[in-house]
């Protein structure tokens, strides 16, 4: 670890933070419909849309309406992707000529994209045309994480209003979410990387000749508007299958720091963002801290095992100065690579500058742990709030068991109904990750894939499962998972890692919402402090480490030690 690396580190954290507290208050502003420095150009747009779609923006939805369209919404979304994976052949805008996706990879893809998990089980430069890359998998990019974004805020509706039978219009927030935050933001930024040298065409590829006088066929295409939101959206999924680590998605160090700052800053400023709409800025500063703290253990971790090199080829003379290079880009080192690491899958963005199947047991061990998580730290744009708002819950819950007074949390109860919607949200994560990773290291199908034996390949199958039920997409790369079985059971797990746990958050947000809100009483547990910041990270190890201590004691640290102890599997 060196200092110039810990500096850089510290100056893109900062900038996160420096450019969420303004944004987080624009998003609560967006969100809640009031008048914002884009309102006069935007506000005509916006209701061109609702007449269009025929929506009253002016009539709210209750809990389960919003949860229906929020459904059907998704699903329109995944049949029409289907079927332009499907169709890829016979549609224009495809200069490579490439043939319609087959139907299990379209089947994961289309769920990846719907569910904002964008994993890739193909090259998007050999698989994809322009066509579906701009139509089906940017404006994918777009909605799915402005349904995020919208369903955290009907959570918040929900903790901030008294007796309400409604939580907004999904409609509304989705418009919005969209319109004022990730297309004007992604514009931007999209500019911004094409100066940075990424590439915006319609041309399908370049012809060049090599140092040796070989001809190579280099692709190119509308790359620097995907990357953009790409990383805002914390989607991840990249035109090339090398993701961020290509120089044509990441050309340089700037660029790569300016991506790590967009994938970071929409998930920090909906806490501040949840701060001013419940109108009490500790609660939105408290739930950021604990994602700064988790995020920050996380990085410092996997830098310092990513810094000390390989120990076995130190031990046939390769010099460990540069640190564990396998991998990893020399243009960003590895300070920047395990802040990418940490910095996407403590998101659910998934992008990767690096490949994490190189990482060192422990390097690799922290982004696994960050989407055994959840991703909360600080999570998904909007996902993140959400998730980290039912670890609230349950903390509040745990602390009012310890003082034997009914819990609440911002003045409302936390009763029977909502402390099961919650623990069946947060139990999800664990029923798929364990009982997919299980049957499929029971199953030859399963195992056929691997590229690695014992713990590592273990490694491998828990990573995808994590990655698939997070929705974050990255992937320990040894796996192949374009087969029928994963194309299958990963696309399951998507679904049942965005579905399964959000109606349950939905409906609490019913809930919430219905119930009266008590004023602070002497003995209320304070939210909005250091000791709440404690109880959430202590609920966090509680939960999460125990749950999966067995499964990454048998993968990643048994792998740790076998390396120090100079034997490999």
């Amino acid at each position: 670890m060196t200092f110039i690396g810990l500096a850089q580190i510290a100056i893109i954290l900062i900038a996160v933070i420096a450019a969420a507290v303004p944004l987080g208050g624009y998003i609560a502003k967006i969100l809640s419909g009031e008048r914002s420095l884009l309102t006069p150009a935007l506000a005509p747009v916006e209701r061109v849309f609702y007449r269009l779609a025929g929506v009253d923006p002016a009539r709210e939805q209750s809990w389960l309406s919003y949860t229906m369209a929020m459904l059907v919404f998704s699903v329109v979304g995944f049949i029409s992707l289907y079927a332009l994976l499907r169709l890829q052949a016979y549609l224009p805008i495809n200069p490579q000529g490439f043939a319609g996706v087959p139907a299990d990879l379209a089947f994961n893809t289309s769920i990846s994209f719907v569910t904002n998990t964008n994993w890739q089980n193909y090259s998007g430069e050999t698989t994809m045309s322009h066509l579906t890359q701009m139509l089906g998998l940017t404006v994918h990019n777009f909605v799915s994480a402005a349904t995020g974004l919208a369903m955290a805020f009907a959570l918040v509706r929900g903790l901030s209003r008294v007796e309400s039978p409604t939580i907004g219009n999904f409609w509304v927030d989705l418009t919005r979410s969209t319109l004022y935050v990730l297309l004007p933001f992604s514009i931007i930024l999209a500019l911004a990387l094409v100066a940075l040298g990424a590439p915006q065409t319609l041309q399908a590829s370049i012809d060049a000749t090599t140092l040796e006088g070989a001809k190579q066929t280099i692709a190119i295409g509308p790359m620097a508007s995907q990357e953009a939101i790409k990383e805002l959206g914390t989607n991840g999924g990249g035109f090339f299958n090398a993701n961020s680590a290509h120089p044509f998605e990441n050309p340089s160090a700037l660029s790569n720091m300016l991506e790590i700052w967009a994938l970071l800053v929409i998930p920090f400023a909906t806490a501040f963002a949840f701060g001013h709409a419940v109108l009490d800025h500790r609660q939105g500063r408290v739930i950021a801290i604990a994602m700064m703290i988790v995020l920050v253990a996380g990085v410092l971790v996997a830098y310092w095992a990513e810094a000390h090199g390989n120990p076995l080829l130190t031990e046939i003379g390769v010099d460990p100065t540069l640190g564990n290079m396998e991998g990893k880009e020399m243009r960003f080192g590895p300070a920047m690579s395990a802040l990418f690491a940490v910095a996407t899958t403590g998101t659910s963005c998934g992008a990767v500058n690096a490949m994490h199947d190189s990482f060192m047991p422990l390097g690799g061990l922290v982004p696994l742990f960050n989407m055994l998580m959840g991703s909360i730290a600080p999570g998904g744009v909007g996902a993140g709030l959400y998730g980290f708002l039912v670890l609230a819950i349950i903390a509040v819950f745990v602390a009012g068991l310890m003082v034997g007074r009914t819990p609440e949390y911002l003045g409302k109860k936390i009763e029977t109904r909502e402390m099961k919607l919650a623990m069946l949200a947060a139990l999800i994560y664990p029923l798929c990750v364990l009982g997919f990773t299980a049957a499929s290291v029971l199953l030859e199908t399963g195992l056929a894939s691997l590229n690695n034996a014992g713990p590592h390949g273990l490694s491998e199958i828990l990573y995808a499962f994590a990655s698939a039920t997070d929705n974050n997409g990255s992937a320990f790369a040894g796996l192949t998972g374009n087969t029928p079985w994963y194309n299958t059971t990963l696309g399951v797990a998507m679904l049942l890692g965005r579905f399964a746990f959000v109606i349950p958050v939905l409906a609490i947000a019913g809930s919430f919402a219905a119930k009266k809100k008590a004023p602070a009483s002497v003995g209320a547990f304070p939210t909005h402090g250091p000791l709440f910041i404690g109880l959430l990270l202590g609920v966090i190890v509680i939960l999460y480490l125990l749950q999966y201590f067995p499964a990454l004691a048998l993968g990643p640290i048994v792998e740790h030690f076998a390396l120090l102890a100079g034997k490999t599997f």
